[in-house]
């Protein structure tokens, strides 16, 4: 269910749209929540998940909040600058940098996050559970774990050779 469609000059991508039913006296009264990426395409990404009872105000409202959560993620020519792994719930992903050229190895929730936040070369794999809702979330706990060099240098107070 990956749509992607640019919205000014950001990445779109909805991950997830899930139907829920509430039985009421006249019938059933469904709802919709949707689960979005959306990223610049260099370095920055965020995510957000909107409810609301028709799929376009879900998609939309999932998309003002992932465009406010943004965040910051060190690409070092198109790839990432350490292995990392992220945990959400019963998710946890491994993201392992990649040699130009390789391209995005993972599935599509993320995938969906890679491509959006300008990652062209990375090799994942994802444990636990296939949710793509929780996927996505363990993704953004992975990438906000990572440092540069120079990141690490200043924390530490040393210069590495």
């Amino acid at each position: 269910m990956a749509n992607d469609s640019s919205q000014g000059q950001f990445i779109e991508n909805t991950v997830k749209i899930k139907r829920c039913a509430a039985v009421v006296k006249g019938g059933r009264r469904f709802s919709f929540a949707a689960m979005v990426v959306v990223g610049d395409g260099s370095s920055k990404a965020g995510w957000g998940y909107g409810k609301a009872n028709e799929v376009p105000s879900s998609v939309e409202k999932a998309n003002k909040q992932a465009s406010r959560s943004m965040i910051e993620i060190p690409v070092e020519a198109g790839t990432i600058p350490h292995q990392v792994e992220g945990r959400f719930g019963a998710a946890r992903v491994l993201l392992v940098p990649a040699g130009p050229g390789t391209g995005v190895i993972a599935g599509a929730a993320v995938r969906a996050v890679c491509e959006a936040a300008g990652i062209s070369n990375i090799l994942t794999k994802s444990f636990g559970t296939n949710n793509p809702v929780t996927l996505v979330k363990a993704t953004f706990d992975a990438l906000s774990k990572l440092r540069t060099r120079q990141q690490v240098e200043m924390l530490r107070g040393v210069t590495l050779s």
